[in-house]
């Protein structure tokens, strides 16, 4: 890892792992100039996947200590970085204390502020090709993936305040660690959603579980790969449920899971979703925490000119 030097403008970062292929880094300054800050900037820091927990801390601090830097966007280390990091907060938000996640590292006054983003922007992702009368077909959900996001999903799932719920979450990862914390996690839930959790090592694992989905499911790429890192959590065997939604959660890369989805989408009647309203959103609540604004009423103009740049 490689911290930036101290920053002469305000300055908003990308905690990733190769943030230098994010489309944020077009699209920010065009969001900054509709809203009117076109001297905030942002950059990126590369931390590699499952860094030493003191690569977290220095990254955090100099966060801290740096008045120019206003805060952070954080990506893929959500939960490794809020485990190594979580003292030098000075308030957590209900969700990241519940989730054990930070997405968004913010400053108010002397305050270093972490905020668990991910179940407020997952909603309106989902919203956006999930019918309203989708659960009542009996479908499941199935996320390859513990990590944050996967999470966030599963509880904003579960909320019978905002909508129907599915009757049964699957959740599977190649970390058994990673998968017992995912089952203390949403074990807080107040639900009566069905959880199954599933220890997947190898994509043939996760095939299985595929298989024994009934139709109008929705399956979930929530591991990473095919971004970051190369594959798909399925095999190219794999069969996906009729009538059912495939969402994944990268917009960018290889995309291998959305491929072999785009392979069946005729045959067995497939809806398809890449990450990019999710990748939306989730920008658009950090950046309101950490530069203190109202994106709201920005939302709808936002995305269109995220659009321009796809």
């Amino acid at each position: 890892m490689k911290l930036p030097n101290s920053a002469t403008q305000p300055t908003m970062y990308f905690i990733g792992v190769t943030t230098g292929q994010s489309s944020i880094l077009k699209l920010f300054p065009l969001w900054m100039e509709h809203l009117g800050m076109k001297s905030t900037i942002i950059k990126g820091i590369d931390i590699a996947i499952n860094a030493d927990p003191l690569d977290y801390r220095q990254c955090v601090e100099f966060i801290k200590e740096d008045k120019m830097s206003l805060g952070a966007l954080v990506t893929t280390h959500k939960i490794n970085l809020f485990d190594s990091t979580k003292n030098l907060f000075d308030y957590i938000d209900p969700h990241a204390e519940m989730l054990g996640e930070v997405s968004s590292i913010s400053k108010k006054e002397d305050n270093l502020q972490a905020h668990a983003k991910d179940p407020i922007s997952s909603g309106p992702a989902l919203e956006n090709f999930v019918p309203n009368d989708f659960w009542h077909h009996d479908g499941e959900v199935f996320i390859m993936g513990a990590g944050g996001s996967a999470l966030a999903i599963s509880a904003y799932l579960v909320d019978k305040k905002r909508h129907t719920v599915p009757k049964k979450i699957i959740i599977s990862n190649r970390s058994e660690a990673r998968l017992k914390s995912a089952r203390k996690i949403l074990n807080k839930l107040q639900t009566d959603v069905e959880f199954g959790y599933h220890l997947c090592p190898l994509p043939q694992d996760n095939d299985q579980i595929l298989h024994q989905l009934p139709e109008n499911s929705l399956i979930i790429n929530a591991t990473g790969l095919g971004k970051d890192r190369p594959g798909s959590p399925l095999t190219d065997k794999a069969i996906f449920p009729k009538n059912s939604l495939i969402w994944e959660l990268n917009y960018r890369g290889e995309l291998d899971f959305m491929k072999q989805a785009i392979q069946q989408k005729e045959k067995q009647a497939l809806h398809i979703e890449d990450g990019w309203i999710y990748f939306i959103h989730g920008w658009a609540e950090v950046i309101a925490e950490v530069l203190h604004i109202d994106v709201n009423e920005h939302i709808g103009e936002l995305a269109k000119i995220a659009n321009t740049i796809r």
